[in-house]
């Protein structure tokens, strides 16, 4: 689904397919959280099943199991733009989700072993990014672009309600 495109500034780049939250397709997702979840139990099973830590167990689940993906979040008038390092990743690896407030980003590449390759630490990188916006978005008006290992998307803000004076007559 991806295709090459001219930004708003003339750049080459891949265009990502972008998909309204409504839109159901989370299976991703939920398989990432179950990988999390049992990850997470694994961790409480190591510490003799004794409760209290689960927080802790959560946060070091995602933190084995997913790669931090740094963002920086610019703000105009009427658009965001948020952009985040995601080196290695073709658009074909890449997803991203617009829901009313929030955008989701996921990415996941996967190096296969081969006869030549007997041994590897270069492995699967997956990531998963929710950030959660101030004001309401346009989940129809988002783009997404990749150059250079370098994610940007351009998010267009909901329509704001307009001020009208009521005038006395």
């Amino acid at each position: 689904m991806a295709t090459a495109f001219a930004t708003r500034d003339g750049t080459e780049g891949t265009n990502i397919t972008v998909v309204p939250q409504k839109d159901d397709r989370f299976e991703e997702l939920v398989a990432l959280t179950d990988k999390i979840r049992q990850r997470a139990f694994e961790f409480f099973q190591d510490r003799g099943c004794k409760d209290g830590n689960d927080l802790e167990d959560w946060f070091k689940a995602e933190a084995e199991l997913l790669q931090q993906t740094p963002i920086e979040l610019r703000e105009s008038r009427q658009w965001y733009t948020v952009r985040t390092e995601v080196p290695g990743f073709a658009a074909k690896d890449l997803m991203v989700w617009a829901g009313q407030n929030s955008i989701c980003i996921h990415g996941k590449n996967e190096q296969k072993n081969d006869k030549e390759t007997p041994y590897t630490e270069i492995g699967s990188h997956e990531f998963y990014r929710r950030i959660d916006l101030p004001l309401a978005i346009d989940p129809n008006h988002v783009s997404a672009h990749l150059r250079d290992g370098m994610l940007d998307l351009d998010i267009r803000k909901a329509a704001l309600a307009r001020r009208f004076e009521a005038k006395a007559a």
